[in-house]
């Protein structure tokens, strides 16, 4: 946890109550622009995320090109290694017992022979990750973007803009690993979303809402906070150009889950009309939320929402909850835990055997052998 302070931005100090999500430090961009400071005093970056495929792939229908991603260059499913890497493997030879015996010294220890490197080894680092410190950058100095947008092409890079640090409350103004996970998950299944009416819940930054709006009718993409609002609006309209060519439209809105009604006051920023509130309500097929399990209450709160925004349906609706575990050990139990999974499993069964008379929820875990789409870990913990 680092709490960045704005007069010592190269000099991170720690403390007990801020959160740093390591997509930020871990990241497939060459360098983090700080670009502006937000109202609450908080300095806010921007950050290019590399897509495996282009504007010109998703319009065509043409098959996203693989290339390798992450710790390893495999594309799993589970733990088991796609045909690729089963020859990669039988290409550098199998050892039987003998050949395990020539590789032991005097002592019997066994001596690993690494594999020189070849030209495609030393192609693809440009895919892996460096941890990489901010670029600084004055206020309003917008050319100094210049070099950097020269370097990536339109079509295949998110550019979001995000805090590094944050407290609690905050955290939706980072990206999170899950939000990867359901982006990967949408344009895996692109068919299956084409052309439907989808609410995000907790949207955050508006990473996922903006994958979802390249082939999605229509995007509302909700959360609390002007401040956090103002910020998802902004990266919506930084990758505008990605949505245009399948028509999705994405609107930001507050929806406050701890609240029972939608924000309907016409003096606030985001709220939403009465013609807003019936085209959802008539036309939304698709809910989806991505690492918003951190806290007990707000699981609570967002269930709640769940239920009522569904019970409110005119048609029958799939919801989409991507969420990283997070293990930690706790002096309580002595032991490492993920309570807020945990409660999360127990509000989810809850969920599924509510009988109301009207309503009924059925719970179905998706299999993560889906392909990466893009650039970021993708860890068991997802």
């Amino acid at each position: 946890m680092v709490d960045v302070a704005e007069k010592e931005m190269d000099n991170p100090t720690f403390r007990s109550d801020t959160v740093l999500s390591d997509v930020h430090l871990h990241c497939p961009s060459k360098r983090h622009l700080m670009v502006r400071l937000n109202a609450v005093g908080q300095p806010v970056f921007l950050s290019y995320f590399k897509l495996l495929w282009s504007t010109e792939d998703l319009t065509s229908g043409k098959h996203v090109r693989e290339i390798p991603t992450g710790r390893e260059h495999q594309c799993r499913s589970g733990d088991v290694l796609c045909d690729k890497d089963r020859s990669n493997i039988k290409e550098e030879g199998e050892l039987n017992s003998e050949g395990v015996e020539a590789l032991l010294d005097d002592d019997g220890d066994l001596e690993v022979v690494r594999r020189p490197r070849s030209a495609a080894d030393l192609e693809s680092e440009d895919l892996l990750r460096d941890i990489v410190c901010p670029v600084i950058l004055m206020k309003g100095k917008e050319d100094a973007f210049e070099d950097e947008e020269q370097e990536c092409t339109c079509s295949d890079v998110v550019k979001i803009e995000h805090t590094m640090a944050t407290p609690l409350e905050d955290v939706g103004k980072q990206v999170w690993r899950a939000a990867f996970l359901l982006a990967d998950y949408i344009l895996f299944n692109r068919d299956t979303f084409r052309c439907c009416s989808v609410l995000e819940l907790g949207g955050g930054t508006g990473i996922t809402s903006i994958i979802m709006g390249t082939v999605a009718k229509r995007v509302y993409c909700t959360d609390v906070g002007e401040d956090l609002l103002a910020m998802c609006e902004q990266n919506i309209a930084l990758n505008k150009h990605l949505m245009e060519p399948g028509g999705g439209e994405v609107k930001v809105k507050e929806l406050d889950w701890l609240k029972d009604e939608f924000c309907t006051d016409p003096e606030a920023p985001y709220s939403w009309s009465e013609e807003e509130i019936a085209d959802l309500l008539d036309h939304c097929s698709v809910i989806m939320a991505a690492d918003v399990f951190y806290d007990d209450d707000l699981t609570d709160a967002l269930f709640r929402t769940l239920y009522r925004i569904t019970h409110n349906l005119r048609n029958s609706c799939t919801v989409y909850l991507a969420l990283e575990k997070r293990l930690n050990f706790t002096l309580r139990h002595m032991d490492v835990t993920c309570e807020a999974y945990s409660h999360f499993r127990n509000t989810l069964s809850d969920l599924e055997t509510l009988q109301d008379g009207k309503m009924k929820y059925t719970v179905e875990p998706i299999k993560l052998d889906f392909c990466q789409f893009l650039v970021y870990e993708r860890i068991e913990q997802l």
